[in-house]
């Protein structure tokens, strides 16, 4: 329960039972500047925790080393896309994967289609891919006859890649295998 204070002000002198003008701002000034340094001290802390927190998760971030590129070939169905603002659409069965072949930090990407036999469908369309690192950071420099983009490569492993573009949305995939529902014990291709 909050108590508040009355102050009474003697214009007249010092009597009994009355605080003098110099007293009462004495006492006002104490409280303010009391009450402000522990807002001061609360906000810092907050401050302080969140750029803690901000900078474990910087210095756990996986740093992506040339010999961590061969990873990256292969198949990968992606899983969700987190935007800038923090949303995530999830994706479940998807029609497309993504297929990277990546040889002394060159190749390819394209878009293929798994069949119900274990094959994919492709088409003639791709996009070249280089690797390149800077700043302790890898990035996949894609290029067609049409643009040019980059992603920058957040994480890599033999079962998840997570990339993030300009605008800082960021796509996570999950390595993908070849489909055989048809169950006629051809192996896959």
């Amino acid at each position: 329960m909050k108590h508040n204070y009355l102050l009474t002000l003697n214009l007249r002198g010092n009597d009994t039972g009355f605080i003098n003008r110099k007293s009462a701002m004495d006492l006002i000034l104490k409280n303010y500047f009391t009450k402000s340094t522990i807002l001061k001290n609360m906000f810092m802390k907050k401050v302080i925790g969140i750029l803690f927190i901000s900078l474990f998760f910087v210095a756990c971030q996986q740093k992506i080393k040339p010999t961590d590129i061969a990873n990256i070939n292969g198949y990968w169905e992606i899983k969700k896309v987190t935007f800038d603002k923090g949303k995530d659409k999830e994706y479940g069965m998807n029609e497309n994967f993504d297929f990277f072949q990546i040889n002394n930090n060159k190749g390819i990407r394209k878009k293929v289609m798994p069949q119900f036999d274990g094959t994919f469908l492709v088409n003639d369309a791709f996009e070249k891919v280089v690797i390149r690192f800077t700043d302790d950071k890898a990035f996949l420099d894609y290029s067609t006859q049409y643009m040019k983009w980059s992603e920058e490569i957040i994480t890599l492993t033999k079962e998840e890649l997570v990339l993030q573009n300009k605008d800082k949305t960021e796509y996570h995939y999950k390595k993908a295998e070849a489909i055989n529902l048809l169950g006629d014990g051809k192996t896959t291709k």
